[in-house]
């Protein structure tokens, strides 16, 4: 089993940071846990040599760089255009098998369009279409519907999105494969969802920063060898390892409602508001927990048979920020991660394996703060809106139950 970060930026991309470099990618995702990422951005000129100048073919759609870190071909497409009366705008995730495959893509996207001034360019061309042309220019081209829930951008969202799968990529629908849950909603949410059953629920970061509360903040849990076909049987198949989550509550997108105002509604609330703002009477941004309740046929908690692992994590410097009450790159806070993840421990070995008793051994309120993270038992003020949830601690005191029984089962990661 490996652990891969597949929806990425680079630094070309609008709102990500300058530093954003491939040797900056794989520093922290070594740091992190994670074994392979994608490069994100492909299409983008810059990004692009970067990639041919870091990174050599190895040819099984995988790339290296001079110390053997492992990435593949991947991009991020947002197609906004009018389908019946209404306007869409979805982004797509895109896997490439190869360099020549990526120019190919790249050339019949410069003839539609510019793709020099976003690494997440955006193209007037129906989704579909899309599909098709990608599809024709080589087989094995992989496309995923990105954070699928999101309000403005994406398949379902509230703001231009569909209500079923077969609706956006209509006779295109049977090369879809996988589908990006997104930050905002987990496999749980979206297994209430009869018509998504047959798609492959993966999670990634679609991060704008290399920092480790960004990279693989959530994750995909593949099988076997790193290899690209390896990676696309699995997405077909639906017979991942499993994901790594944060609790969607933690999303800038769960819960319904309008930052300007301060004004954040549950699903009910803002039904019965009729979906306008108290403060203002503006509408309020209906969010992804409102999408799901809206177009699922199944009653929440339901669980398919032979479900893939689900492993819901905070990442580790979002726990030391909230519980001590520090900035999240402030020099103390920096000093605490870094006491923990050494000596050939990465994020997600703290995150998910690290015994308590070693744990404690470093500080040990953070200790139980680590276990009930594990555990699941961290509640999150909800996000909406554009404005991230945070974790809640009652007053810095953090009940520690259970964890020495439960720890065996637990480091089998």
């Amino acid at each position: 089993m490996y652990i891969a970060d597949l929806h990425i930026h680079g630094r070309f991309s609008r709102g990500t940071s300058k530093d954003l470099s491939i040797k900056n990618l794989e520093k922290y995702a070594r740091i992190k846990g994670i074994d392979l990422m994608g490069t994100g951005d492909f299409t983008q000129p810059d990004w692009i040599e970067e990639i041919k100048k870091e990174l050599k073919e190895k040819g099984n759609g995988i790339l290296e760089t001079k110390t053997g870190y492992p990435f593949i071909l991947t991009s991020e497409i947002a197609l906004v255009y009018t389908d019946e009366g209404k306007g869409r705008r979805v982004h797509l995730v895109i896997l490439a098998p190869d360099l020549k495959t990526v120019e190919q893509i790249t050339e019949w996207l410069k003839s539609r369009g510019r793709v020099d001034y976003d690494g997440r360019p955006i193209f007037k061309i129906p989704c579909d279409e899309f599909v098709e042309k990608l599809t024709s220019i080589n087989p094995k081209v992989e496309i995923i519907p990105a954070h699928i829930w999101t309000p403005w951008f994406s398949m379902f969202g509230s703001k231009s999105g569909f209500d079923t799968v077969k609706e956006c990529f209509k006779d295109q629908t049977h090369k879809i494969h996988a589908i990006e849950t997104g930050i905002s909603s987990n496999p749980q949410m979206n297994w209430r969802l009869s018509q998504l059953d047959k798609y492959t629920k993966v999670s990634f970061s679609d991060l704008h920063s290399y920092w480790p509360w960004r990279i693989g903040r959530e994750a995909t849990m593949f099988n076997g060898e790193i290899s690209y076909d390896s990676i696309i049987k699995q997405l077909k198949e639906n017979s991942i390892h499993g994901t790594i989550e944060v609790e969607p509550a933690y999303g800038k997108y769960h819960y319904d409602g309008h930052r300007k105002c301060d004004v954040v509604m549950n699903p009910k609330e803002s039904m019965n508001a009729g979906g306008i703002c108290p403060k203002c009477g503006k509408k309020i941004t209906i969010g992804v927990e409102y999408r799901v309740e809206e177009l699922s046929d199944r009653e929440e908690g339901y669980k398919p048979k032979d479900a893939p692992k689900i492993y819901t994590l905070i990442p580790l410097s979002e726990l030391i920020a909230h519980f001590y009450g520090m900035g999240i790159a402030t020099k103390k806070a920096w000093e605490i991660y870094n006491s923990f993840v050494k000596e050939e421990k990465t994020e997600y070995d703290i995150l998910l394996k690290e015994p308590f008793e070693e744990l404690a051994k470093i500080d040990p309120k953070l200790a139980k703060v680590i276990i009930m993270n594990r555990e699941g038992k961290i509640k999150v003020k909800p996000g909406y809106d554009g404005v991230y949830g945070e974790p809640m601690f009652d007053g810095g005191e953090i009940k520690l139950t259970k964890a020495k029984e439960k720890q065996a089962g637990l480091n089998k990661f």
